[in-house]
């Protein structure tokens, strides 16, 4: 059988990226290809400064030994446009290219390259050079796909979303918008200030001082999470927020099963996994329209779109919820019909297949 070899995070690892190759390396995909991971960059490692600065070292010869011993067909290295991950990943393409391999590069999330590159023209006649070098480039959504376009118009590109296995979310699922009771909100997630927690805690102190009780749950880890507790301890919110720490499989099902609304205010984003798993359970999103989140949610039908760094905009969406119970639960079964008909796992494995196999 043909052999894929993936690039990318740690298995383990808190990361959206992680989730996909899990999913990659799981499905039926198996059945057609050898696949095979390939660990790069620190998340999911204990390192001390010595040992990330070996593996920076090491990691390119050890990619360089894998390509000869086991001469995949394909290397599909998954990385991200920010620099930390450009720079490196820079390195594994040119090794991959080196050995004459097919080459699948698949960006998930940061910036557009127009903002990757502003200001700087060397930046971008690179950028556009190292665009050309895979012989396949993957987006996770259509503004990505016109931005890289526009900004490298031969670039061999197209669109391939991210999945989800249906089942354990549909199991879990309920229709949970009865009559009366406060509603139940959830974030899953890393906790840093750009997935628009401060504005979610802020929103929510809204709320109270318009009379209304909701309950928000904050699961996950990250950076300014001591900085989110102090924040909700300094509006006297301890009582409406409570923070549930990381949270993977079933435990994460029944979080996301427990909740009707999913607030998920991003200023940034690929297409977040925690969107599509909370929409296939039944908590209805409440989110920002960046990055491929408009091709997954029609506002209004879907769930709710607002615009970044906006408490004003969230709280009223989340006040329509809370008096428009009945036409809330049309919406959720909305929202699961559209990330069972267009965000499945039968449909990546279709695309990839094609992917990996063409040419």
């Amino acid at each position: 059988m043909p052999t894929v070899l993936l690039l990318g995070p740690d298995l383990t690892a808190v990361s959206g990226i992680s989730t996909h190759l899990r999913l990659i390396l799981e499905s039926p995909l198996r059945v057609d290809f050898v696949l095979l991971h390939f660990r790069v960059g620190s998340e999911g490692r204990q390192e001390s400064a010595l040992q990330k600065a070996w593996r920076a070292v090491a990691s390119p010869w050890q990619l360089l030994g894998v390509l000869l011993r086991r001469r995949p067909d394909v290397v599909h290295i998954n990385t991200a446009m920010d620099a930390k991950a450009f720079w490196r990943d820079l390195v594994y393409l040119a090794v991959s290219r080196i050995c004459g391999t097919k080459i699948v590069l698949q960006v998930h999330g940061g910036a557009l390259p127009q903002d990757f590159t502003a200001g700087s023209a060397s930046l971008a006649w690179l950028l556009r050079r190292v665009l050309a070098v895979p012989d396949q480039l993957l987006l996770l959504g259509s503004s990505e796909y016109e931005a890289y376009r526009a900004f490298a118009p031969r670039v061999r590109a197209q669109v391939v979303a991210n999945a989800i296995d249906m089942a354990p979310t549909v199991r879990e699922a309920r229709e949970r918008f009865d009559e009366h009771g406060h509603l139940k909100l959830v974030f899953i997630g890393r906790l840093v200030a750009a997935k628009g927690l401060f504005e979610a805690i802020e929103a929510i102190a809204l709320l109270r001082d318009q009379g209304l009780q909701v309950d928000f749950v904050i699961a996950g880890s990250g950076v300014d999470e001591q900085r989110l507790r102090s924040e909700v301890a300094a509006r006297g919110l301890g009582d409406r927020i409570s923070f549930a720490g990381a949270v993977f499989g079933q435990a994460k099902m029944r979080l996301l099963s427990q909740a009707q609304v999913l607030l998920y205010p991003s200023y940034s984003e690929g297409l977040p996994y925690a969107l599509l798993e909370g929409m296939a359970a039944g908590a209805l999103p409440v989110t920002c329209p960046v990055g491929a989140i408009p091709d997954v949610i029609v506002d209004g039908q879907h769930g709710f779109l607002v615009p970044p760094r906006d408490p004003a905009a969230l709280a009223g969406a989340i006040r329509w919820i809370d008096q428009n119970r009945c036409a809330a639960s049309a919406m959720v079964r909305a929202a699961r019909a559209r990330v069972a008909h267009a965000y499945s796992v039968s449909r990546l494995v279709a695309d990839l297949r094609l992917v990996y196999g063409a040419g």
